[in-house]
Order: structure tokens, then C-alpha cells, then sequence
């Protein structure tokens, strides 16, 4: 087929399109219904590998079409099985050859025949596409109608020459890329399609166009002007405005012709996030009515501060995309209210959407759900640093520093803001992402900050590059990604900044992690020019690729379909999992940006501190606590409060009614809970908790029985083992390993397989970069030597002590260990570890042991930090508790299988079997834990969960600490505090075996 290639033009980026305007349905007084037509349904298709295979004339109304298949619209065509699935977050998925694309250039041609009635041909039809990727070409009856580009913004042609009564053949050629995918290089799988809403306008021949809602605050918030600026299609129209109050009173109406007017509002009702209370406008012409929900809000700036309606808010955000594992880029209203009621659960406030606008009736939602939005335009290009000669230093901003480009650069930046001007919920906009920085943005923000100067302009990637010196006036935050809490710290230590800091990407949320969200709230509630920050990201990518034979989800990642370049599981980087299951990182955010806070006052008077973290609404309005007491993880006695009156930003203190116990590890829990009803969630929700220790008396822990006594022997010693035995007993010590080979009690063999030393952990997603430091250093292939092996019988015990290192093949010595085991006479082995570890090498994942015992032993019990996995940085979800658990419930099954389910602070293990037999573990102090049905082994070699097979033996790993998790897929490294770096340490525990 021979097209015109206006794919690989720069300057033409639309043909036969409207002039952009704000989204809204209008409805049709005359015929009593929305002007809509909704044109989505099966539409005949064909899948090309290039544009000069389409059929000729397959855009003409005789065409025959027989060969074409069908497909929904909206969908994308990766999802119905056509062209191939592909992950690329920074290269580009084609050679850099800006402003062309290559010739094998997937598309897609399109056929649909929709219907018209005789009184449509009395209207302006309008034909809007709301997303199409990357590029289209549009046909009506067989006449060429236009062509667009900008993937995720709405395309409007008027039809009206070019329609008839009754059936009207629509025809459109959708191209995989064109010179727009520069700009289009987001971090996500790459699809393309019709995958939005397409209909049809039916509008009265003169009309409302467009329309522009400012709302204007005075300083006492006491009097509000909502100015309606309108643009008509033709002539001024008479038009009728309304403007309503929340509660459905009318405030006024006025009937005018003026392209602006303008509402005072006396008292007005604010519009925030926590309170999304919205007016009601009504614009009315004779043939049509526009119904537009206005929120009434404040944003400025002062003194480097963010304020929303006089308040200093903090932005509790996420960045999202438009993206699910079945339907890829295709989002009903259904799967986005999931998402939303998720982020309501769990105390999320903010969204920035990441990294284009999101499907036009979003930002409604928002609006009505309240949450602050960051919108986003159509702009990502840092595949410019990959290529041959490219650096974040020299090349970052080459496509928009492009004279060629400059054009696209604003049109986009328009399209986005002009689209949704009139959402409250939009507080920022912003000019893209990762594009580097240049002449094209700064113009665009100039246009921003003319154009709408009633909200804050952001854009991140600030770099100079190229020889351009930056302007960066029209930006009104300082917005960073991944910069660690202490450069964030550092950033107000230089008195030139005078921006409020946002992190717009931060604890980069990819697998077990991220560990280190409390150290970057601890920054942000230190200081109100520290605004909030918005995780990376909301949801892991991935595809759906049916159900494994036993039932399981397989989700596949990048790589997984064959393609080049990819960035593996990359994508798998979210809060949730694909499928919206909660995943524990999620927990561990809403706990840390809970909605109050208490601190100790005064335990032994039963004084707390309660902190209200809201912005605007008191936590009598919003919650109730309940708070409990706990001894050694046992409830002894609950509370309920109900009253809770501290004002936003404001603390207060409260008397709990108590008694401390005088004995055990003693806590109060302090649980809030919902007050009322709200849209997504009810009464009693749990919205956090805090947890403060009272006492910490651990005489309770050991539960002493009465056991037989008897004094353990060695009845063999050579120069491989000791054999100890007593009357319910047996146990074989390995001198060349420094541990036990067989451990047999109550006629039962405890162990499966030799216990071992451990410092490896299969990595994290988190553990990207040190990993490959701990395979350098051996510490996944570590040997065992022992130098010597004492063994002494004395005071009814058996005392075993070692002195051996830890090192791998061609690399030195990794730890020196000194190990003193004794057996006493109730058959419980205790081991105390001493050990000095290399510091030129890099911090270990961890350090304990590993036992393989019977898959018998499928339930654990443990005084520690649960329910949900906890790590050093990592346990601010889970409190210190008793629970009890099957064992296969306590692996956590990331999509890309890693280190998971471990349990920090523990004070106590108990693992049983059906027939009674147990294995009790204390520490000298406390634990980490795991116990899984898989090895770290297995878990570092299996690419998907799916995948996973398990082992035949329940594994237990007893470790003196496991490094921290923290976020350094993308984040910094994890904090010093949270490695395992000592040089010496010390470690003991007890091991106790039932029948």
C-alpha cells in the first residue's frame, strides 16, 4: 500500500484533527440522551508486517474483506495473539534513526460499519479516538479523513462531510511506530492498537467547544471565584450556567453570551483528597447540556512549601500506569476502581501518572475519589543514552535539544493539560519523564505556566546536556528519583534551594522489597519543604500466559517472548502483583504512611502520644483505636477508644487505661481503625497500627517440661566424627564441617541431610548489583575448613568447640568462626558462635545455619515480628507477636522467585509435625528465620515461580541477622545500618527437640 509518511515527519503530527479541548460527554436535550455513540465492539482485522503489505484500497467501501478476522476495540493487538510482546524500559525497541522507524513496521488495518439515522445528518458528527498506538490513518465511506499521533491522547476528526444515512464504513491503519516513539520510550511493555474508547459525538451544528474552569481562593479561604472561560464552535450561544453546591444547593445561575464568567462563592466547600467535595456546573445551551464536577481548591507556594488550601500537604503517592495482565493497555472503569479502592485501603493519597495520561475519565475518578495527580504528558526518551556514543552526561537530551522535535515536545505537553484542565485532583503538570532537559521542554513549560497558572509545573530529569545551559524558572518543585534520604537531607543544607523536594520516583518496589520507605518518611515528616514522594511503581507488569497444570497463574516478564532488547523482570516492580493481589510491600507502605502516629509518653501512667498525619481532617472525624496488651505475644486484656480529638499536623496526648505485666516481653498495641463508612471501605477498616514495648523481662520465654535426664556420652570419636549418645538420642558430629550430620531423637531422624553453615540468600530483585559482588567474593559456593576439633565430657554435658573459616575456591578466607556446641542432659544442643569476618570483602546476605528436616514438620510457631514477612528494614507492617503458621503459608511467591518469608526480631521457634514431634529454637537475644519448602538454591535458579519445584525436606534457616532488603534495583545502596558488616560478631541459640 502506498501511504503517505507522515510516520516519519516530524512536522505533521495531525491531519483533519479538532483543536484540542477539555474532556466531557455532552448530552442532547432534543433527544434525551447522551450525544454519544459508543463505536467499541469486534471490528474486522488484518495483521501486517509492514505498511506495503496492506491490501490496496482496503479503506474503500466495496472492499472485500472475507480474510480479515475480527478483534475487540478497544484492546491491544499483543493481547489477541497478533505480533509479539516486548519489555524495554530504556532502549529503544528499534535503531536510533530519529526521525525514522524501520520498513518491517508492524500495523494493523481496521474495518467497522456503524449505523446512522436521518436527523444525524442535521448534527456535527465528531469522531474521537481516545488511545491509539503509535500512529493512525483514518478513512470514512473510502475517503481519507486524517491522521494522528500521540499514543495516550485523545484524536477528535470532524466527520460530517464524510458521512451518510445509514451504514457508514469506518477504515483505519494503525502503525506499530512512528517518529512520535521516540517520545514514547516509557518503561513498559510495548503494545499497539486501538486500545481505547472509540465513538462518535453527535453535536447541534453550534456548540459549546471548549471550556476552561479556574477556581480562585482568597487567603482566608473564606471566598471563593469559580471563572468559566468558554469557547463556541461558530457563534455565541446563549448559554445558561449553574453552579451547585456539594449538598445539591443552587448558589446561581446566569444566562449569558461572554466567553467568560465568573461565581463568587461565599464559605465555599474546599476540595482535598482526604474531603473530595465537589460543586456542580451545569453549562446549558438550547440543544445541549455539559455537567462538569468542579472542586474548589488553593495550590501555591510559600517559603519553599507546598500548600493545598492553606495546609502543608504530604503526597502519600504512587506512580501508575494503565496496565493490566490480560488486557494490556486496555483499562475499563471496573479495573481502574480496583486500583483506586486499593490505594484508598491502603493510605495512599497521591498518583502521579507515570509516564502519560492516563485514560481521560481517570482523572474524574480522582476527582470524585479524591486523590492529588500528578499529570503527565506523553514524554519519555531516554533511550538516547543507549546508544553507541550515548551517556546520561553527553547525549540524555538530543531528541528534545532536536529542532525537529520541538513541535512534537509542545503538543504533547497541550494535549495532556488541555485534556483534563478542569480536574481538580490535578495539582501538577508535568512536562514527561526521562527525556533529558532542553529549549523544546522549557517552552512547553512556559506555555504550562501561561496557559494554567493555577497549579505547580514539575519535571525531573534536569540535566544539562549537549552544551545547553538549563532555565529552569517555570518549574515549581525540585524533583529527584532514588536520591537517598541522606542527599535529600543534604539538599537544604545550600541555601539557594528554594523549591519544595519532591521525590517523583522513590523505594524502587520491585520483589522482596522495598526496605527502607520509614528512613524516607522520617526525612519527609522532618520538614514541610520535603513534600512526599510517589513509589515506582503501583502494579507489576506482566502477562498473563494461562494456568501451569496444577492450577497456577503464569505470568511471563521481558525475555520471555524472544525479544530484543528486553529488560528481563525489570517490570515486575510494583506494590501489587499483576493480578491486584496484595503483595507484602504494599502492607509495609501503608503502615508507614498510617494516618496517625503514637509515641510513649508515660507507660507507667498509661500516657501516649497521638500524632494526627492527616492534612485536613481530625482523627475524631476519621478513626478509632482499639489497643491491647500483650505478654510474650498472648493478648491479657483490649480497649476501645472512640474519641480521638487531635486536629490535623497536631498531637495530643491520651490515657489508656492498663496494667503492665511483671513479667515477659510486654507490648501495647495500638490499633486505628475506620470511623465510618466511605466509599471503598467500612466501618472498622484497619487503617495501622503502632506498637510500643512496656517491658522486656524474658523469664517466660523457655517453657520448661519435665523430661528425663540423662548424661549424654561419646561412644565414637575419629578423625571425621563424634558420635553422643543418650537413651533418647543419637547424634553424629562432622569434625570436617563443624556441624551435625544426623540428629536423631525420640527414635525419629530430625534432620534429612547434614547441617550446614549459611551466609548465601537467593537475591533479591534488591540485590541486583551487591549479588554480583557476593558471587565475586564465593559467597555462594563457600567452602568449610576446619583447623581443629575439641571434644570434652564434663558436668553431665558434652562440649564440642571448632575453630574454622569459611572460604571459597581461589579466594581467601571469608569469615574465621571459633563454634562451641554442647549436648546437655536433656538432649538440647546449644551453640555459641564467635566469628571475625573479612572486611575487604562486601557485607554478607546473611550469616546462621541451615537445617533440611522432615517435611513432617509443616507448622511453625514463632514469638517474633509477623504476620507477613519482615526483615531489618522491612518489618514495619508486621508487629512483635505469637503466631502460627502452615509452613507452605509463609512462602511468599514473587513472580520472579528470591529470598522471601524470612522473620526478624524472633525470640522464639517452634516447628511441630502432626504426630507430635517438635524442634524448639531460642536465641541467646533474638533471630531471623526462615522455614520454606525451598532451597535458596532452587529460589536462585528458577526464573518463575511456576516454575518452582519442592524440595522433599521442610528447610530451616536460623541466622543471626539477614542484611536488609532496601531498593537498590533502582534505589541506592541499602543503608549501612542495615548490612550485615560487622566485623566480629557473636551468635548462640538452643535447639530443643520433642517427641
Amino acid at each position: 500500500m502506498k501511504l503517505e509518511k507522515y510516520y516519519e515527519n516530524p512536522s505533521v503530527l495531525h491531519i483533519g484533527t479538532m483543536p484540542n479541548r477539555a474532556y466531557y460527554v455532552p448530552y442532547d436535550k432534543t433527544r434525551g440522551q447522551e450525544c454519544l455513540q459508543l463505536l467499541n465492539d469486534q471490528w474486522k482485522f488484518m495483521y501486517y508486517t509492514n505498511p506495503y503489505e496492506v491490501a490496496d484500497e482496503f479503506y474503500c467501501i466495496d472492499f472485500d474483506d472475507k480474510q480479515f478476522t475480527t478483534i475487540p476495540v478497544p484492546s491491544c493487538w499483543q493481547t489477541q495473539g497478533y505480533d509479539c510482546h516486548q519489555y524495554s524500559n530504556v532502549e529503544f525497541p528499534f535503531p536510533y534513526d530519529p526521525p525514522y522507524v524501520p520498513d518491517q513496521n508492524p500495523c494493523g488495518a481496521y474495518r467497522h460499519t456503524f449505523y446512522l439515522e436521518d436527523d444525524d445528518l442535521n448534527k456535527e458528527i465528531y469522531l474521537n479516538f481516545e488511545g491509539v498506538d503509535s500512529c493512525f490513518y483514518v478513512w470514512m465511506n473510502g475517503k481519507f479523513v486524517g491522521y494522528s499521533q500521540v499514543s495516550h491522547s485523545t484524536s477528535e476528526f470532524n466527520i460530517t462531510p464524510f458521512i451518510q444515512v445509514g451504514e457508514n464504513k469506518l477504515a483505519v491503519l494503525v502503525l506499530k511506530w512512528c517518529d512520535g516513539s521516540y517520545l514514547e520510550d516509557q518503561d513498559k511493555f510495548r503494545m499497539s492498537g486501538i486500545f481505547r474508547d472509540v465513538y462518535l459525538l453527535k453535536r447541534s451544528k453550534h456548540h459549546i467547544r471548549d471550556y476552561f474552569i479556574k477556581t480562585d481562593v482568597d487567603d482566608t479561604l473564606q471566598n471563593a471565584v469559580v471563572r468559566v472561560e468558554i469557547e463556541y464552535s461558530g457563534e455565541a450561544l446563549n448559554t445558561e450556567i449553574t453552579l451547585i453546591e456539594p449538598n445539591g444547593e443552587v448558589i446561581n445561575t446566569q444566562t449569558s453570551r461572554d466567553s467568560e464568567l465568573e461565581f463568587k462563592v461565599t464559605n465555599p466547600v474546599l476540595w482535598n483528597a482526604e474531603q473530595p467535595r465537589l460543586y456542580t456546573l451545569i453549562l446549558e445551551t438550547e440543544e445541549e447540556k455539559i455537567i462538569q464536577k468542579v472542586g474548589i481548591r488553593k495550590i501555591e507556594i510559600k517559603d519553599n512549601i507546598i500548600y493545598i488550601n492553606n495546609v502543608a500537604v504530604k503526597f502519600k503517592g504512587v506512580n501508575r500506569h494503565d496496565s493490566d495482565p490480560y488486557t494490556g493497555y486496555t483499562i475499563s472503569r471496573e479495573q481502574a476502581l480496583k486500583d483506586l479502592e486499593l490505594m484508598k485501603a491502603y493510605n495512599v493519597n497521591a498518583i502521579r501518572t507515570s509516564h502519560y495520561p492516563n485514560a481521560p475519565w481517570f482523572v474524574r475518578l480522582c476527582d470524585t475519589y479524591g486523590f492529588y495527580v500528578i499529570g503527565e504528558a506523553d514524554i519519555e526518551a531516554h533511550g538516547t543514552v543507549s546508544t553507541y556514543s550515548g551517556s546520561y552526561r553527553d547525549t540524555f537530551g538530543d531528541l528534545v535539544q532536536d529542532e525537529r522535535f520541538y513541535e512534537s515536545v509542545l503538543d504533547r505537553v497541550q494535549r495532556c493539560v488541555i485534556r483534563d484542565k478542569n480536574s481538580a485532583s490535578v495539582i501538577f503538570w508535568s512536562l514527561g519523564n526521562e527525556a533529558g532537559f532542553g529549549k523544546s521542554l522549557e517552552d512547553a513549560g512556559k506555555w504550562v505556566k501561561s496557559y494554567d497558572p493555577t497549579r505547580l509545573v514539575h519535571y525531573e530529569s534536569i540535566y544539562e546536556t549537549g552544551g545547553h545551559k538549563n532555565d529552569t524558572s517555570m518549574l515549581d518543585v525540585y524533583s529527584r528519583m532514588y536520591a537517598s534520604p541522606q542527599m535529600m537531607r543534604d539538599y537544604y543544607k545550600d541555601e539557594s534551594h528554594t523549591k519544595p523536594y519532591i521525590l517523583c520516583e522513590f523505594v524502587h518496589a520491585m520483589g522482596n522489597g522495598p526496605g527502607d520507605i520509614e528512613d524516607y518518611f522520617d526525612v519527609i515528616y522532618s520538614d514541610d519543604r520535603y513534600c512526599g514522594g510517589f513509589v515506582w511503581e503501583w502494579c507489576d507488569h506482566a502477562i498473563y500466559m494461562g494456568k501451569t497444570i496444577e492450577g497456577k497463574d503464569k505470568f511471563y516478564y521481558g525475555g520471555d517472548f524472544k525479544e530484543f532488547p528486553h529488560q528481563g523482570n525489570f517490570c515486575v516492580d510494583g506494590l501489587i502483583y499483576p493480578n491486584r493481589e496484595v503483595s507484602p510491600s504494599l502492607e509495609e507502605y501503608k503502615n508507614v504512611i498510617r494516618p496517625a502516629r503514637s509515641y510513649a509518653k508515660d507507660l507507667a501512667q498509661g500516657e501516649i502520644t497521638v500524632c494526627n498525619k492527616l492534612d485536613f481532617t481530625n482523627l475524631k472525624d476519621y478513626l478509632y483505636i482499639e489497643y491491647e496488651i500483650t505478654c510474650d505475644g498472648k493478648v491479657i486484656e483490649s480497649h476501645r477508644i472512640d474519641f480521638v480529638n487531635v486536629a490535623p499536623h497536631d498531637e495530643s496526648s491520651i490515657q489508656l487505661d492498663y496494667t503492665i505485666p511483671d513479667h515477659g516481653i510486654c507490648y501495647l498495641n495500638i490499633y486505628y481503625k475506620q470511623k465510618y463508612d466511605l466509599a471503598f471501605t467500612k466501618v472498622g477498616h484497619s487503617l495501622g497500627f503502632d506498637q510500643i514495648l512496656l517491658v522486656n523481662h524474658e523469664t517466660s520465654i523457655i517453657e520448661e517440661k519435665e523430661v528425663q535426664k540423662e548424661i549424654p556420652q561419646v561412644v565414637l570419636e575419629n578423625d571425621v566424627n563424634i558420635v553422643i549418645e543418650g537413651n533418647q538420642f543419637k547424634y553424629v558430629f562432622n569434625k570436617l564441617k563443624g556441624v551435625f550430620d544426623t540428629i536423631v531423637y525420640g527414635n525419629q531422624n530430625q534432620l534429612e541431610k547434614p547441617m550446614a553453615f549459611n551466609i548465601w540468600r537467593a537475591p533479591t530483585d534488591n540485590d541486583i548489583n551487591i549479588s554480583s559482588e557476593w558471587r565475586r567474593a564465593g559467597y555462594d559456593r563457600h567452602t568449610v575448613k576446619v583447623y581443629k576439633t575439641e571434644v570434652l565430657e564434663q558436668e553431665g554435658e558434652v562440649q564440642i568447640t571448632c575453630e574454622m573459616s569459611l572460604a571459597a575456591i581461589y579466594i581467601e578466607r571469608i569469615l574465621h568462626v571459633n563454634v562451641a556446641w554442647r549436648i546437655n542432659e536433656l538432649g538440647e544442643i546449644k551453640v555459641n558462635l564467635e566469628a571475625k569476618r573479612n572486611t575487604k570483602m562486601p557485607y554478607l546476605p546473611r550469616f546462621g545455619l541451615r537445617l533440611f528436616i522432615p517435611k513432617a514438620y509443616n507448622q511453625a510457631t514463632y514469638l517474633g515480628y509477623g504476620p507477613f514477612e519482615s526483615y531489618i528494614d522491612k518489618h514495619h507492617a508486621s508487629y512483635f507477636g505469637l503466631f502460627k503458621n502452615e509452613v507452605r503459608e509463609m512462602h511468599e511467591d514473587y513472580i520472579k522467585p528470591q529470598e522471601n518469608g524470612s522473620h526478624f526480631g524472633c525470640k522464639k521457634l517452634n516447628l511441630s509435625r502432626k504426630d507430635g514431634g517438635s524442634i524448639e529454637v531460642v536465641p541467646d537475644r533474638e533471630m531471623s528465620f526462615n522455614v520454606s519448602h525451598y532451597t535458596q538454591e532452587i529460589l536462585t535458579q528458577t526464573k518463575h515461580n511456576y516454575e518452582l519445584k519442592e524440595s522433599p525436606y521442610t528447610i530451616v534457616c536460623l541466622d543471626y541477622k539477614n542484611s536488609g532488603v532496601g531498593s537498590n534495583s533502582c534505589g541506592p545502596e541499602l543503608l549501612k545500618k542495615y548490612r550485615l558488616d560487622e566485623e566480629h560478631f557473636e551468635f548462640g541459640l538452643k535447639i530443643k527437640f520433642g517427641k
